[in-house]
């Protein structure tokens, strides 16, 4: 699992462990995994340009030192200084002494459009609110340049703790970061600023706390929370799924979410809603049911909404369960908040930004710009799990505290209808399954980006395609 902690930790880390070694090891730790991802990356050093972009303090520093390692192995480098006066100045003094050169901001233009490699250490992890007027203008050069860029510990630009982007900042082909890794790397819309993400470690580790502020659960983690049938398993050991979608403007909500839920580990899925005919034609294996959610059958968990419509009286008889819920699409429209809140059982909330925007009454774009924000605030005000979908999907525990789950494993082709229906379905029979909200959203969200890019595969994909393969991404897991 890949953890994230926010700045001040980062820093307290940073400040007992100095206390117990040589001033300046941190530093030259950091230069040294520096200089060699971006020897890696060039693939040959001697002769090639580089540009360093410095800025004041610590981040500017690694830059310097990263830049006299690879001045001394032959490569010709210049740094642009961007906060004269308060450059590090053991760095500017080791750059110096191995061949390095230094030249003003407004020398940068052809040194830029020159350089094999750039190396931005224009601010650190403590920027806030986007680059400075002449920062920017340098980072406007980068833009138009052909230089590979490589970010010291993230991109100069970007807010470290939020993800959040304000103005200008440098995009990186490349971010080495120090320790651990940072929200800003996790999180979009820093993110997609931050390029591949090289961690190099200068030993934070016993220094940081148990818990983090972000996961990222990988393969392993994954395989373990899957559920797997025993010898003594029957279907209704494995769990049940009821699934309260569709109307008879959008059948195909409730068709593409049973298809999720089938291949969700849960046992059996029961249907229930006008759509029943379409379902069975598909999955004659559903168990269907035209008495209501509160006649259908014992369930272990519902997921109610997609492709709803107006059927508010179906919501409601489905919050009113005492089991775990997912809410999506028109029943995120349709629940009551008070409803929600007032649930025993858990719930999970699946919404896309548009809808977490309508749920906070704020403009679409202010979730998009400020995902991890919002999600935290959703999962408080509604005392739910909140999967927030995008680019990185965001899984909130209920409440909003402790750490936030991050999934980067989709693709762009998922932006296409039905394919939340699916993820919702899967979902929902993981919770059925046995497993927690946090780890249903989570696994689930991590099974339907794989199977996304599975399906796919560099092509555009409907919903369906993404269905059929979540098997070949559980397998994979779990190989």
């Amino acid at each position: 699992m890949r953890t994230a902690y926010c700045v001040e930790t980062v820093r307290r880390a940073e400040r007992e462990l100095m206390a117990r070694v040589p001033e300046g090891a941190l530093m030259q730790r950091a230069a040294a995994g520096l200089a060699a991802a971006c020897a890696d990356l060039l693939g040959r050093v001697y002769g090639r340009r580089i540009v360093l972009l410095v800025g004041s303090g610590d981040n500017g520093g690694d830059a310097l030192y990263a830049g006299a390692r690879l001045a001394r192995r032959g490569a010709g480098v210049t740094a642009v200084l961007l906060a004269s006066g308060r450059t590090h100045p053991g760095g500017l003094t080791a750059l110096r002494r191995a061949g390095g050169a230094t030249v003003a901001p407004d020398a940068a233009g052809d040194l830029v459009r020159r350089a094999d490699l750039v190396l931005d250490g224009v601010v650190g992890i403590g920027g806030k609110g986007g680059l400075r007027p002449e920062a920017a203008d340098v980072a406007a050069l980068v833009e138009r340049a052909r230089a590979l860029v490589v970010a010291v510990d993230l991109p100069s630009g970007v807010d470290a703790d939020t993800g959040e982007v304000h103005g200008r900042a440098l995009r990186a082909d490349l971010t080495v970061t120090f320790g651990t890794h940072k929200p800003a790397l996790l999180v979009d819309p820093a993110r997609e600023y931050a390029g591949s993400v090289r961690l190099v470690d200068i030993g934070l580790g016993g220094h940081l706390p148990a818990v983090p502020g972000l996961e990222a659960l990988q393969h392993a983690d994954v395989a373990a929370l899957l559920p797997a049938p025993g010898g003594e398993s029957d279907k209704y050991r494995r769990g049940v799924v009821g699934i309260a979608a569709g109307s008879a403007r959008y059948p195909g909500a409730a068709v593409l979410a049973v298809a999720g839920a089938l291949r969700g580990g849960a046992g059996a899925v029961r249907y229930v809603g006008p759509a029943g005919d379409a379902v069975l034609a598909r999955f004659p294996e559903t168990l269907v049911s035209e008495r209501g959610p509160a006649h259908a059958g014992r369930v272990q968990a519902w997921v109610v909404g997609p492709g709803a419509g107006d059927d508010t009286a179906t919501v409601a008889e489905v919050l009113a369960a005492d089991v775990p819920v997912l809410i999506d699409a028109d029943g995120l429209r349709l629940a009551d908040a008070d409803a929600v809140r007032g649930r025993a059982a858990p719930t999970l909330m699946t919404p896309h930004a548009g809808e977490a925007a309508a749920l906070l009454g704020v403009a679409r774009e202010q979730v998009e710009g400020a995902r991890l924000a919002s999600v935290r605030e959703l999962a408080a005000r509604y005392r739910a799990t909140v999967l927030l979908k995008g680019s990185t999907t965001l899984v909130a525990d209920a409440g909003g505290e402790g750490p936030v789950r991050v999934n980067a494993t989709g693709t762009a082709w998922l932006a296409t209808a039905g394919s939340g229906d699916v993820l919702s379905g899967l979902a929902g029979s993981l919770l059925a399954a046995g497993l927690g909200a946090l780890d249903a959203g989570s696994v689930g969200a991590y099974l339907h980006g794989l199977a996304g890019r599975y399906a796919a595969d560099g092509a555009p994909v409907g919903a369906h395609d993404v269905a059929e393969a979540i098997p070949r991404a559980w397998r994979d897991v779990c190989d």
